[in-house]
């Protein structure tokens, strides 16, 4: 079967569109799990966290269970994560006072971005931003080891 050829230019140049816009891709997928790497917190807001803070999630796809360190306390609870949305249910912590009190200022706000969660994005290779319902990022966390 051949191809009359005006009908040539219009398919060759959409095959050679279609093949540089998929070159041009982020190589993140937006529905790649989040489920597995322990996420330490580094940013609430916009604002930077001191390092060397133990605030950090790990979300268990098998249970449907979020864990972590609030940087004082310990927090549980349920998660739910369909494509980029993700909600987490009410969360359980431990009652053990923070010797610094701006790290129990920082666990109080981490713990309250969770709560906000709406959504997240992958800002890059071992990066995630926790949105709130409008889009802002409540927190930025690094994939351990990152």
């Amino acid at each position: 079967m051949r191809f009359p050829a005006r009908l040539a230019l219009p398919v060759l140049a959409t095959a050679l569109l279609a093949g540089a816009l998929s070159a041009c891709g982020s190589g993140i997928s937006l529905d790649e799990p989040i489920e597995g790497p322990v996420w330490r917190l580094v940013q609430l807001g916009s604002e930077p966290v001191a390092p060397g803070g133990e605030a950090q999630v790990q979300f268990d796809r098998s249970s449907g269970r979020v864990s972590g360190s609030g940087g004082c306390n310990r927090v549980s609870g349920s998660f739910t994560r369909s494509g980029v949305a993700l909600r987490i249910g009410q969360l359980a912590s431990t009652r053990m006072a923070c010797a610094d009190p701006v790290r129990g200022a920082n666990e109080a706000q981490f713990i309250s971005a969770l709560q906000a969660t709406a959504s997240y994005r992958l800002a890059g290779p071992g990066q995630l931003a926790l949105l709130d319902a409008t889009g802002r990022t409540v927190a930025t966390l690094n994939a351990a080891g990152r």
